[in-house]
């Protein structure tokens, strides 16, 4: 029942009202970003979400569009702002996704949306992460983050879906902001690491 009725509920309440705690902090940081990157404070992707369903993950913005003679992209050590650092570094650069869970396209607790071209490298196990919403933060997240490779992250993407209820999820949304409020590196995105594809097919050639 919590699963496929009370979840979007318990989502809906909590990321209303933390929007709404944490505007005082979000307007400034939106006009700042929109000056350190000429007019775009935000910044997007998509994702796959439940079912696989690609809707537009929405992020605040931690990294500039400088490019290089030839038109590419900088790599993003170079190109992620003093602001962008600060933003990461407090995990402030999540605050809009609430945005996403009010909207009912992800949920505060969940496998933490991947890339859209990561899907055809799924095991059937794997798949099962997408038969709920992803989540801000997660199982994984908790669990050692970046520390652990793709098979162990993916796994305790697998072992929340099975496990999931009401209990786990205020566990996991508790020890997310227990670390954020250590300051505790919260990675959230796979930006930084080997992609989960170079990941797959290295194994795949082994």
């Amino acid at each position: 029942m919590y699963r496929y009725f009370f979840k979007r509920i318990f989502d809906f309440s909590v990321a209303f009202v933390g929007f709404l705690l944490l505007l005082p902090f979000f307007i400034p940081l939106c006009i700042v970003l929109y000056f350190v990157n000429n007019g775009n404070p935000f910044f997007t992707q998509s994702r796959p979400g439940l079912n696989e369903k690609v809707f537009n993950l929405i992020k605040l913005k931690s990294m500039n569009d400088r490019k290089n003679a030839e038109g590419n992209l900088l790599p993003d050590e170079v190109r992620l702002t003093k602001a962008g650092n600060f933003l990461r570094k407090t995990s402030l650069d999540e605050i809009p996704q609430l945005i996403n869970v009010i909207k009912g396209e992800m949920s505060l607790i969940g496998p933490r949306p991947l890339r859209v071209h990561y899907l055809p490298y799924y095991t059937k196990r794997e798949s099962l992460r997408h038969t709920v919403k992803p989540g801000i933060t997660g199982l994984a997240q908790i669990s050692g983050r970046n520390a652990v490779d793709w098979d162990e992250k993916l796994e305790f993407d697998v072992q929340y879906v099975e496990k999931l209820s009401l209990l786990f999820d205020t566990k996991i949304l508790v020890s997310t902001v227990f670390k954020v409020f250590k300051s505790s590196e919260v990675i959230l995105d796979d930006t930084n690491m080997v992609t989960f594809q170079e990941h797959r097919i290295k194994q795949n050639e082994l």
